[in-house]
């Protein structure tokens, strides 16, 4: 799978990891997520989570950007650190009014927490400086069915489109005096803005894959080029590689 763009021509941020082979980074982003989604013992999210947060040095990532990536991730782990400790069975350590809270819940919460930050941070460094062509180029490289790649890169391509398709949708009923309010008609008429956007949307699908078989398009895109392995690219695989081993063995010791 590829493109008539060039693999690296929107990696325009100049930090080291935007500089490394992007299949590379995708193996590692998902290799430590898994790692870190199955981990059961604190000290190896902790450990990843410290690991992504010094990867942010090399991403060339602006901090205020990736606080905002991190925020609404933050905002439901707080309710889940508040909820977690009340719904959790278990011997209560401390009570408010007639809510009892548990220390099972709160740890749960905690482990919880890191965990999303640490997988959330990791593909945020990892992944962060990779437009979309990159990343289907590089799930393509790795054997991932095309089709999900294809499917990934027009689902990016057309969200922001019918995201304006809304936008207009809406202004229209704006336009017709329409103010939403808790009554019938308000769910009806959102009822019929969601069906007809629907059926826009099922409309200019059928306009698109038309235009491309009219170009030639016969399930593949081509690119001018190709991602080569560099030796820019072997310190990050041995530290990469290093670092899972270390999770893996922290895993391990009991």
């Amino acid at each position: 799978m590829s493109t008539l763009l060039s693999a690296h021509a929107v990696d325009d941020r100049q930090g080291y990891l935007s500089l490394i082979d992007p299949r590379a980074r995708l193996a590692v982003a998902v290799a430590m997520s898994v790692m870190v989604v199955v981990a059961a013992r604190p000290s190896v999210v902790g450990v990843a989570l410290i690991a992504a947060a010094c990867g942010w040095f090399l991403s060339g990532l602006p901090l205020g950007g990736v606080v905002k990536r991190l925020l609404p991730l933050n905002v439901i782990m707080v309710l889940l650190i508040v909820l977690l400790p009340i719904t959790t069975p278990g011997p209560a350590d401390w009570r408010l009014g007639p809510l009892s809270f548990s220390k099972e819940g709160l740890q749960l919460a905690s482990t919880i927490a890191l965990k999303g930050n640490a997988v959330v941070l990791t593909l945020v460094v990892l992944l962060g400086t990779m437009n979309a062509v990159t990343l289907g180029h590089a799930l393509h490289h790795l054997h991932v069915p095309e089709k999900l790649a294809h499917l990934m890169l027009f689902t990016v391509r057309y969200v922001d489109v019918l995201h304006r398709e809304y936008l207009r949708l809406r202004a229209a009923m704006k336009t017709r005096g329409f103010r939403p309010g808790v009554d019938r008609h308000t769910y009806r008429s959102f009822g019929y803005l969601v069906g007809m956007l629907l059926v826009r949307s099922l409309d200019r699908a059928e306009r698109i894959a038309a235009a491309m078989k009219c170009r030639g398009f016969r399930g593949h895109f081509f690119m001018l080029d190709h991602f080569a392995f560099s030796r820019r690219d072997v310190p990050f695989c041995l530290v990469s590689l290093t670092l899972l081993l270390l999770l893996i063995l922290m895993e391990g010791m009991r």
